[in-house]
């Protein structure tokens, strides 16, 4: 057994290890020694990962085989890790960026009681375990498994004050949205049983030819499905913006390292079955890109500083969908990538304002924190930058990887990409301006106790605004250097079969520098105008009492589409509910019950009269009774 394959199992275990102590320790341990252990573990699972980086950098993959979780004559699921060039990076993300939160987390809940700060690092740990395993699995089963912990963790997570009934409603919310998703997920997997006896990525990926183009179509759309729920993409896209009840750092935990990255790691695995199927392709890119669109006009109107990057965040999903529709799988996984470090950077950068500001979340009532939080203050503009697709700042790279393959492949799908990119560009450099530029507006109160954050929360800032500013020069562009895109091959071993797939087809297509050259023009020129106007404009922003009208009103209430699903479907649901409980249930089949009860009661107090004591009137009876019989013998 090679070296990594004799480690790897440690990497979910230490995590799975540190939920545990903290948990059943929760009780006894003190904040300090739970921030140590909760960090802790997730450190040493980075450290392995980065030694399982470097083993599977020259093309080697590894299958852990630990035993067999179903054995039937039938199937066989082995508990089996596969490590390879994609699951390696995902563990780096994961691990990385999770250890940079859990270090966040131990000074942003230090106010929180010893037991619940240690519920909180057990849940997180426990969220990291799960996002590790989904990565790790060698077949859809194990995958399965992770995909439902990270589900059963955000809810865990989403609703940790629960003393609140908003946050207990958005717990639900994300977990009952999933489910809808995960059942898609879960007859895809039956699926692939029936068809090929096997859930195990290698066979399934080697046996693909011996499923028709219906099944291959009908599995690929069924996970797509699991996928929207997943990475909140429409129709199943409204969870993640109410996930912002829980604190802040699981926000950046959810956003930027598990949960919301699952679908497209889900996707770029299963890459050769999505190639083969152009029909799901073309719809994955078309709820990408129309994903991307809504939610970002969504952010141009919201005022609550974790709301603008929640739908942010949606949107930048639906780029990365974007990429994997148009077959740009490398590029999806490096935005996938560039997104966790900037979008965690800003997540927690909200959170150190929010901090600072002593829970307020409205950005109309801050402004000018730039004097007070030098630390905060350039770490979030340094992601802004990132995400705004400013050159040569990580987000640009991977950004504009995905607007030239759509261009390639339709040039009206690359049109709404970059005018997505400008309104990408205008809400975060208006969410930039309205909270760190012009006067405080703010109450006086909360201005005398603004301070920049403590270190726990601003080295890991640092950290991040690094890789947000150098995260993308690993995959600089063909044009620019030829050699230059080293995660391109890196990756090229897991998306070999799918590019062998197109070129066999033909429709694979080259574009020219001249090209590539005026599409980044465009998309950074664009941009960049959109983001000075936005700073010019709410740099010096002052509080009005005006109600927003007509469009402006319809973008400010997410353009209703909370309203509309409770409309089409909560409310006939509930009315449903509501007959079946007080007419079937109460009326029908109680009331049934009830009246046997009532007919064995009333039939019991009319017998009991017959007793009356009187022999003149036992005799009548006998002599009746004696008739009675008389006759029925008579007739039969």
């Amino acid at each position: 057994m090679s070296n990594t394959l004799q480690i790897v199992w440690l990497i979910p275990f230490l995590p799975l290890i540190g939920f545990l102590i903290n948990g059943l320790g929760r009780n006894h341990l003190s904040k300090s020694l739970t921030g140590l252990i909760g960090s802790g573990v997730i450190l040493g699972s980075f450290l392995i990962s980065l030694f399982v980086f470097f083993q599977v950098k020259n093309g080697n993959t590894h299958v852990a085989h630990y035993f067999d979780f179903i054995h039937t004559a039938s199937l066989k699921v082995g508990f089996d890790f596969q490590v390879d060039q994609l699951s390696s990076l995902f563990l780096l993300i994961i691990t990385g960026v999770g250890f940079l939160i859990h270090v966040y987390s131990t000074s942003y809940m230090h106010e929180e009681a010893p037991k619940d700060f240690a519920k909180y690092f057990a849940y997180l740990n426990l969220f990291v375990f799960s996002m590790l395993l989904l990565v790790m699995g060698a077949n859809y089963i194990i995958m399965f498994i992770g995909w439902e912990g990270v589900g059963l963790c955000s809810y865990l997570l989403i609703g940790f004050w629960f003393k609140d009934n908003a946050n207990n409603d958005a717990a639900k919310k994300a977990f009952i949205m999933n489910r809808i998703g995960d059942f898609g997920f879960l007859l895809a997997v039956f699926w692939l049983i029936a068809k090929l006896g096997t859930t195990n990525y290698h066979d399934v990926f080697d046996g693909v030819s011996k499923l028709s183009s219906f099944d291959i179509g009908g599995i690929t759309l069924l996970l797509f499905l699991g996928a929207t729920g997943k990475s909140a993409q429409i129709p199943l896209y409204t969870w993640l913006p109410d996930a912002m009840a829980g604190p802040t750092p699981v926000s950046a935990l959810i956003h930027a390292a598990t949960m919301v990255t699952a679908g497209i790691y889900m996707i770029a695995r299963s890459n050769i079955l999505f190639t083969m199927a152009p029909l799901t392709q073309s719809v994955i890119a078309v709820i990408g890109l129309a994903t991307a669109v809504v939610a970002a006009t969504i952010a141009l109107k919201q005022n609550d500083i974790k709301k603008v990057l929640a739908y942010s965040t949606v949107s930048q999903l639906g780029y990365m969908f974007l990429g994997l529709g148009v077959g740009a799988y490398t590029g999806a996984v490096f935005h996938v990538m560039t997104h966790a470090f900037f979008k965690a950077l800003l997540f927690l950068g909200a959170g150190s304002v929010i901090h600072a500001m002593g829970g307020e979340q409205d950005m109309r009532n801050m402004g000018g924190l730039k004097k007070y939080m030098s630390i905060t203050h350039i770490t979030f503009l340094l992601g802004c930058l990132a995400i705004a697709g400013m050159p040569p700042f990580s987000g640009f790279f991977s950004k504009d990887e995905i607007l030239a393959e759509a261009f390639a492949k339709n040039p009206v799908y690359w049109g709404i990409g970059v005018l997505t990119a400008f309104m990408t560009a205008f809400y975060m450099f208006r969410l930039y301006a309205m909270t760190f530029l012009g006067k405080f507006r703010g109450t006086h109160d909360q201005e005398h106790h603004l301070h920049e954050s403590p270190s726990a929360i601003t080295i890991p800032l640092i950290v991040l605004s690094i890789l947000a500013v150098v995260g993308g020069w690993i995959g600089i562009p063909k044009v620019f250097m030829p050699n230059g895109h080293r995660l391109e091959a890196f990756l090229e071993p897991i998306f070999a079969k799918s590019n062998e797939h197109v070129a066999a087809l033909g429709t694979a297509h080259e574009l020219s520098h001249a090209t590539e050259y005026a599409l980044m023009a465009v998309s950074v020129v664009g941009a960049l105008m959109a983001l000075l106007y936005a700073w010019n404009k709410f740099s010096k922003y002052e509080k009005t009492s005006e109600e927003e009208t007509g469009l402006a009103k319809a973008i400010s209430n997410k353009w209703y589409v909370d309203e509309f699903y409770d409309a089409i479907i909560v409310k006939p649901v509930q009315s449903i509910a509501g007959f079946f409980s007080n007419v079937v249930e109460k009326r029908g089949i109680d009331g049934f019950v009830n009246g046997v009860g009532k007919a064995v009661n009333y039939g019991s107090r009319q017998i009991r009269l017959l007793q009356t004591g009187q022999v003149s009137a036992y005799m009548l009876m006998m002599v009746i009774a004696i008739l009675v019989l008389f006759i029925i013998q008579l007739f039969l």
